[in-house]
């Protein structure tokens, strides 16, 4: 009996390489339909990027070049000027690498920085949800390309309903954040950071308690967090990850599924944020999306690539690093916002 139900879990396969392929070097060494995959994605991305382009040039009513701080600074008010800003290619890239691969800090770590260099946020979020639709599900396969987890359907296995499950929550979730944050309260952008910060900082401390065994299974655990994904999700375009990852952890998935189990299940709920926000804009709510080419160019590698790097470093490996990152983005998180905290503070 036990055998049959650890055969239903979904993440046996992660465990399975580890004990055939024993060292790094013999999990670097692809097949040819695995090497063919990570190919038929990239290509993907060039047709995405093709989208982003005709975007970014407001072929729409409802896009227009939002007068943000950087915005002004390079004169395009009123104009649909946009040019790629590598400075943007570059943070996605490694945020988006450590995303696939950790489970966490793209959006979390790049909407606050976005925001700080002058952008403002309907420039940054939809791009965010845009963008880690695509990743998010284009990393959910190629994590099980490279059997860091197993999906089945018939019957689901408890990787596979976790992603429903954390999915369909989340989804409501965003729904519920977005259409509260930017329709109808328009809270201001101070808040919207402080609150990721703190709820960082608590996921943090959480995720030191995984650092060293698993919690017993607890599936159940993963309703609470998969709401607390979701909202975060809408709010801010971040703080989803590790929420979830962590989460999933205290829940008692081994790392390497749950990295995987966020990717898929972050893509589906962007994908439903993104239809919330094209419904958003039906309404009156004004996006730009100047910063999507380089946001897919900063995106197109990583997304592919990472997985394959959570493949090849062994599970302890991940069960320090993933915890270790989310403090660290907690503690970044908290240097960006600590000059308006002081400011309101002394105000």
């Amino acid at each position: 009996m036990e055998k049959v139900q650890e055969k239903k879990m979904g993440w046996e396969v992660a465990r399975e390489v580890e004990a055939v392929k024993s060292s790094m070097g013999d999990r670097a060494v692809l097949e040819s339909h695995q090497i063919r995959t990570m190919g038929i994605y990239a290509l993907f991305f060039v047709g995405l990027f093709g989208v982003a382009w005709w975007l970014a040039g407001n072929p729409f009513e409802f896009t227009q070049r939002i007068p943000s701080d950087y915005v002004k600074a390079k004169d395009w008010v009123g104009t649909n000027s946009w040019s790629i800003v590598w400075a943007v290619v570059f943070t996605c890239a490694f945020f988006e690498f450590m995303d696939s691969a950790g489970g966490m800090g793209y959006g979390t770590a790049l909407t606050p920085l976005m925001l700080m260099m002058g952008f403002d946020p309907k420039q940054v979020v939809p791009c965010v949800m845009i963008t880690e639709m695509f990743t998010g599900l284009i990393a959910g396969m190629v994590h099980k390309e490279f059997e860091n987890v197993e999906w089945k359907f018939g019957p689901m296995n408890e990787t596979t309903k976790m992603v429903v499950v954390v999915s369909l929550i989340g989804m409501g979730m965003v729904a519920f954040s977005i259409i509260g944050t930017y329709g109808i309260l328009q809270v201001g952008k101070f808040w919207i950071k402080l609150y990721v910060a703190v709820l960082l900082v608590v996921m943090g401390v959480c995720s030191l308690l995984t650092a060293k065994r698993y919690s017993n299974y607890r599936p159940k655990w993963m309703f609470l967090f998969a709401a607390l994904a979701g909202f975060n999700k809408g709010i801010g375009g971040g703080g989803y990850g590790p929420v979830v990852t962590v989460g999933g952890l205290l829940a008692g998935v081994p790392v390497k599924s749950m990295v995987a189990i966020t990717s898929f299940a972050e893509g589906f709920t962007c994908l439903f944020a993104v239809i919330v926000w094209f419904a958003m804009v039906s309404a009156g709510v004004v996006v730009d999306y100047m910063l999507l080419p380089s946001f897919v160019i900063g995106t197109v590698i990583a997304a592919v690539g990472a997985p394959y790097v959570t493949r090849i470093f062994p599970e302890k490996f991940w069960k320090i690093v993933v915890p270790l990152y989310c403090c660290m983005l907690a503690a970044y998180a908290f240097y960006k916002l600590w000059p308006d905290i002081q400011k309101r503070l002394l105000s």
